[in-house]
Protein backbone atom coordinates (compact mmCIF):
# COMPACT_ATOMS: atom_id res chain seq x y z
CA UNK A 1 0.00 0.00 0.00
CA UNK A 2 2.89 2.34 0.67
CA UNK A 3 3.95 1.75 -2.89
CA UNK A 4 0.62 3.08 -4.15
CA UNK A 5 0.86 6.29 -2.17
CA UNK A 6 4.31 7.21 -3.32
CA UNK A 7 3.50 7.49 -6.99
CA UNK A 8 0.31 9.37 -6.10
CA UNK A 9 2.26 11.77 -3.91
CA UNK A 10 4.75 12.24 -6.69
CA UNK A 11 1.94 12.91 -9.11
CA UNK A 12 0.27 15.37 -6.74
CA UNK A 13 3.54 17.23 -6.17
CA UNK A 14 3.99 17.48 -9.88
CA UNK A 15 0.52 19.00 -10.16
CA UNK A 16 1.37 21.55 -7.45
CA UNK A 17 -0.58 20.02 -4.58
CA UNK A 18 1.24 19.32 -1.32
CA UNK A 19 0.42 16.36 0.85
CA UNK A 20 -0.08 17.05 4.54
CA UNK A 21 0.26 14.31 7.10
CA UNK A 22 -2.37 14.25 9.88
CA UNK A 23 -3.51 11.83 12.59
CA UNK A 24 -6.65 9.73 12.39
CA UNK A 25 -8.94 8.44 15.13
CA UNK A 26 -7.37 4.97 14.97
CA UNK A 27 -3.80 6.23 15.22
CA UNK A 28 -2.96 5.75 11.57
CA UNK A 29 -1.74 8.37 9.20
CA UNK A 30 -3.80 9.98 6.50
CA UNK A 31 -2.46 12.12 3.76
CA UNK A 32 -4.67 14.87 2.44
CA UNK A 33 -4.02 17.30 -0.33
CA UNK A 34 -3.50 20.97 0.46
CA UNK A 35 -3.52 23.68 -2.18
CA UNK A 36 -0.10 25.24 -2.84
CA UNK A 37 0.77 28.47 -1.01
CA UNK A 38 0.45 31.58 -3.04
CA UNK A 39 3.19 34.11 -2.95
CA UNK A 40 2.32 37.20 -0.90
CA UNK A 41 4.14 39.46 -3.35
CA UNK A 42 1.96 39.89 -6.39
CA UNK A 43 2.70 41.92 -9.47
CA UNK A 44 0.53 44.78 -8.25
CA UNK A 45 2.27 44.86 -4.85
CA UNK A 46 5.67 44.90 -6.53
CA UNK A 47 4.59 47.77 -8.79
CA UNK A 48 3.22 49.68 -5.79
CA UNK A 49 6.48 49.16 -3.88
CA UNK A 50 8.44 50.40 -6.89
CA UNK A 51 6.27 53.55 -7.14
CA UNK A 52 6.60 54.27 -3.41
CA UNK A 53 10.39 53.85 -3.53
CA UNK A 54 10.57 56.12 -6.56
CA UNK A 55 8.57 58.80 -4.76
CA UNK A 56 10.77 58.56 -1.67
CA UNK A 57 13.93 58.90 -3.77
CA UNK A 58 12.46 61.77 -5.81
CA UNK A 59 11.33 63.72 -2.71
CA UNK A 60 14.31 63.07 -0.42
CA UNK A 61 16.56 65.85 -1.80
CA UNK A 62 13.87 68.58 -1.93
CA UNK A 63 12.77 67.73 1.61
CA UNK A 64 16.36 67.98 2.85
CA UNK A 65 16.71 71.36 1.13
CA UNK A 66 13.45 72.54 2.69
CA UNK A 67 14.57 71.55 6.19
CA UNK A 68 17.96 73.23 5.67
CA UNK A 69 16.32 76.43 4.44
CA UNK A 70 13.93 76.50 7.40
CA UNK A 71 16.93 76.21 9.73
CA UNK A 72 18.71 79.03 7.89
CA UNK A 73 15.62 81.23 8.14
CA UNK A 74 15.43 80.62 11.90
CA UNK A 75 19.13 81.55 12.25
CA UNK A 76 18.61 84.75 10.26
CA UNK A 77 15.67 85.70 12.47
CA UNK A 78 17.76 85.19 15.62
CA UNK A 79 20.57 87.32 14.18
CA UNK A 80 18.07 90.02 13.23
CA UNK A 81 16.68 90.07 16.77
CA UNK A 82 20.20 90.37 18.23
CA UNK A 83 20.95 93.24 15.85
CA UNK A 84 17.76 95.03 16.94
CA UNK A 85 18.78 94.65 20.60
CA UNK A 86 22.23 96.03 19.83
CA UNK A 87 20.76 99.01 17.93
CA UNK A 88 18.50 99.73 20.89
CA UNK A 89 21.46 99.65 23.32
CA UNK A 90 23.52 101.91 21.06
CA UNK A 91 20.66 104.40 20.79
CA UNK A 92 20.38 104.48 24.59
CA UNK A 93 24.15 105.03 24.88
CA UNK A 94 23.97 107.81 22.30
CA UNK A 95 21.22 109.52 24.30
CA UNK A 96 23.36 109.31 27.47
CA UNK A 97 26.42 110.72 25.68
CA UNK A 98 24.43 113.73 24.53
CA UNK A 99 23.99 114.73 28.18
CA UNK A 100 26.93 117.01 29.20
CA UNK A 101 26.71 115.99 32.87
CA UNK A 102 27.16 112.31 31.98
CA UNK A 103 30.14 113.09 29.71
CA UNK A 104 31.76 115.16 32.47
CA UNK A 105 31.25 112.37 35.04
CA UNK A 106 32.80 109.83 32.70
CA UNK A 107 35.80 112.08 31.99
CA UNK A 108 36.39 112.65 35.70
CA UNK A 109 36.11 108.94 36.50
CA UNK A 110 38.07 107.37 33.66
CA UNK A 111 40.44 110.13 32.54
CA UNK A 112 40.99 111.81 35.95
CA UNK A 113 40.03 115.23 34.62
CA UNK A 114 39.62 118.14 37.04
CA UNK A 115 38.06 121.54 36.56
CA UNK A 116 40.17 124.66 36.61
CA UNK A 117 40.85 125.63 40.19
CA UNK A 118 40.36 122.08 41.54
CA UNK A 119 43.25 120.01 42.85
CA UNK A 120 43.50 116.42 41.65
CA UNK A 121 45.00 113.71 43.80
CA UNK A 122 46.13 110.21 42.86
CA UNK A 123 46.26 107.84 45.80
CA UNK A 124 48.61 104.92 45.53
CA UNK A 125 47.58 102.27 48.01
CA UNK A 126 50.26 99.70 47.20
CA UNK A 127 47.78 97.01 46.16
CA UNK A 128 49.12 96.85 42.60
CA UNK A 129 52.02 94.63 41.51
CA UNK A 130 55.36 95.96 42.64
CA UNK A 131 57.82 96.41 39.80
CA UNK A 132 61.39 96.48 40.93
CA UNK A 133 64.22 97.44 38.70
CA UNK A 134 66.98 94.99 39.40
CA UNK A 135 69.72 96.53 37.31
CA UNK A 136 69.41 100.25 36.74
CA UNK A 137 72.91 100.87 35.45
CA UNK A 138 73.15 98.01 32.92
CA UNK A 139 72.87 100.37 29.98
CA UNK A 140 75.78 102.49 31.23
CA UNK A 141 78.22 99.55 31.59
CA UNK A 142 80.20 97.90 28.79
CA UNK A 143 78.62 94.86 27.13
CA UNK A 144 81.22 92.36 28.32
CA UNK A 145 80.54 93.33 31.93
CA UNK A 146 76.85 92.59 31.45
CA UNK A 147 77.74 89.27 29.79
CA UNK A 148 80.05 88.24 32.63
CA UNK A 149 77.43 89.17 35.25
CA UNK A 150 74.90 87.00 33.41
CA UNK A 151 77.28 84.03 33.39
CA UNK A 152 78.00 84.53 37.09
CA UNK A 153 74.31 84.66 37.91
CA UNK A 154 73.71 81.44 36.00
CA UNK A 155 76.57 79.58 37.70
CA UNK A 156 75.57 80.51 41.24
CA UNK A 157 73.03 78.14 42.84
Amino acid sequence: MAAERLPTATRLKALGTVLVQGPTARGGRVYRARPPRRSRLTGRAALLALVVCSLVVALAYPMRQWVTQRSDIADQRRQSERAREQVKQLQEQKARLEDPAYVEAQAREHLHYVRPGETGYSVVDGSGPAKRRTDQGAANRPWYSNLWDGVDATDSP
